[in-house]
């Protein structure tokens, strides 16, 4: 029986380790040998989503500095086990000692104790997003793998509270994504974006936000007709990332309010001759498998479950509590979610991609 900390089939990633312990890390395995590593690439990930990158974040200071243990000889992979460790340097644990016998609401601290009978209540243990860091060096070594096909991922925040994104992905420039504290590539919702994070953030309370993503230049044929269908593996990755309440892809929960006659990709022969589908409602996936269109997606966050003001909760015993809204917390998580939601997806398309190969031998 598995534990559940391991994701892929073939490239595969486990990950260890609590927020507030010596470190967190974890083993890449099944990553193809003779892969030269960009590490500086792999580190601006990495820095893309540590805490304390900006006034709109939690002030938990870490570098986030990766370091190799194995699976890797003179800057290539080897095609053995890659182990990697980030040490944690700016724990605070005290910050946490209140809520040692107090489960806070919408927090895995209930869940946590049915299910192990212990759980470490220092910023979350092991349910703490602190973990996502682990998979954002597996994807940014998957990233720079599938890079070499040609096939690239990008994401971006579409929303937050209820500010949009009035444009479709293919109206923005991703180059601009990283170029605000919101990360979003149209600059006047970038603005308002920031405007409401900083709003809800002096006044104690969290916003939630939507991420949306793209994978481009995806070959035709991957994914599998029944259980392993490409969106469901790609729907599990971002499912199983911290704060997410949902998932979607191409026309997604919009597509019950159109007509088949509106909805339906009818196939035509683009500018070069070939083959393809006149719209791509269907995300770039028919039938479970990829069409060779672009796969787009958009990952729903809540807002973060810590207040910076008092909520009522209750203790172990069912004792009533009031919980101090106080310590280090994030009033949006969505900005720092993107890389994130690139690694996850980068993860699983390489996974999907090692797969239709050995479907083929």
């Amino acid at each position: 029986m598995g534990a559940g900390n391991t994701f892929g089939k073939l490239f595969k990633v486990s990950t260890f380790g609590e927020s507030h312990g010596k470190a967190i890390g974890g083993v890449i395995d099944g990553c193809p040998a003779g892969i030269t590593i960009d590490f500086d690439a792999l580190q601006k990930e990495l820095d893309r989503r540590k805490p304390g990158q900006s006034s709109i974040t939690t002030q938990r200071k870490e570098s986030d500095t990766v370091e190799f243990l194995s699976g890797i000889f003179k800057g290539q992979t080897t095609g053995t086990p890659i182990g990697f460790n980030i040490p944690n340097a700016d724990q605070n644990s005290k910050d946490y000692d209140h809520l040692k016998d107090i489960y806070r609401p919408s927090h895995a601290d209930f869940s946590y104790d049915k299910k192990y009978g212990t759980r470490d209540h220092r910023g979350g243990g092991r349910s703490s997003a602190r973990e996502t860091a682990c998979r954002v060096v597996a994807g940014a070594l998957a990233k720079q793998i599938l890079e070499r096909r040609n096939i690239s991922i990008n994401a971006f925040v579409s929303r937050v509270g209820d500010e949009v994104v009035p444009l479709h992905y293919n109206e923005l420039d991703f180059s601009l994504t990283d170029s605000n504290l919101v990360r979003c590539p149209h600059q006047p919702t970038a603005v308002r974006f920031q405007k409401l994070i900083e709003k809800v953030r002096d006044e104690g309370d969290t916003v939630g936000g939507v991420v949306t993503g793209v994978i481009r230049g995806l070959p035709a044929g991957l994914g599998e007709p029944v259980f392993d269908k490409f969106h469901a593996r790609l729907g599990a990755a971002m499912l199983g990332i911290n704060a997410v309440k949902g998932f979607d892809y191409g026309s997604g929960f919009d597509a019950p309010a159109m007509y088949g006659s509106d909805h339906n990709d009818v196939f035509q022969k683009n500018e070069a001759g070939e083959l393809a589908a006149k719209t791509n409602h269907s995300g770039g996936v028919q039938g479970g498998i990829t069409t060779g269109a672009d796969v787009f997606f958009r990952v729903a966050f809540k807002p973060v479950a810590t207040l910076m003001k008092n909520q009522q909760s209750a203790d172990k015993k069912g004792d009533d509590v009031t919980i101090e809204g106080k310590g280090r917390h994030d009033p949006c998580v969505v900005h720092r979610a993107v890389p994130i939601v690139e690694a996850m997806a980068a993860i699983s398309t390489l996974d999907m991609l090692l797969m239709s190969k050995t479907n083929k031998l």
